[in-house]
């Protein structure tokens, strides 16, 4: 009788450009998830976050896909098909990198609200690109939340010479409130190296 080993493991390959997120990368099939969290009549600041992913020599990486999940406006998480549209909001999504000009990633989704007192308001996120043997986990709290991110028990667990590579800047525009993310895998000149968690 045959006996089958462990199936080696490899780096994650370009399989999510169709698999993960068909519709942006122009295949014939639909994405259970986009970069859009939001309909119009979702409750709170609706906001655009973007950014790059960054690799060790600071250039952008074309075939990353960022994946954020997140609480709605009143913090809380959505737990049902029928929940979601009836508030019109998501609270996941995907993007890939390979599609956007400059390689960034870019979500319109609301700003979260705090999932419990003594929590700032965050965002998980994701990553899986070339090279990874396993995706990484970080998060994304806000540059305007600045008391809730002193007193957040996660946040004041980083080193605070490397907290700010997870704090997302706000940017008021014309076209509405922008908060910029970007993913630094290692530290280069771009700037330091994002902290993952280990989960």
């Amino acid at each position: 009788m045959t006996q089958y080993q462990q199936t080696p493991s490899q780096t994650v390959g370009p399989y999510f450009a169709y698999g993960l997120a068909p519709t942006q990368y122009g295949y014939d099939f639909k994405s259970l998830f986009t970069p859009v969290l939001t309909q119009p009549h979702a409750q709170g600041e609706h906001i655009r976050i973007t950014g790059r992913v960054l690799d060790g020599a600071g250039k952008p990486v074309n075939d990353a896909l960022i994946e954020i999940n997140q609480p709605d406006a009143n913090g809380q998480r959505i737990t049902s098909v029928e929940e979601s549209e009836r508030k019109g909001f998501a609270g996941f999504g995907r993007c890939g990198t390979g599609t956007l000009a400059g390689n960034y990633f870019s979500f319109d989704t609301v700003k979260p609200g705090a999932l419990s007192a003594g929590q700032a308001p965050f965002i998980d996120v994701c990553v899986t690109m070339r090279g990874l043997l396993v995706h990484t986990f970080t998060r994304i709290y806000f540059s305007d939340e600045a008391a809730a991110n002193a007193k957040d028990d996660v946040l004041s667990r980083v080193p605070a010479e490397r907290r700010a590579t997870l704090v997302a800047v706000r940017e008021n525009t014309n076209a509405g409130v922008f908060y910029r993310f970007d993913i630094h895998m290692q530290d280069s000149a771009a700037g330091k190296e994002t902290v993952f968690f280990d989960l």
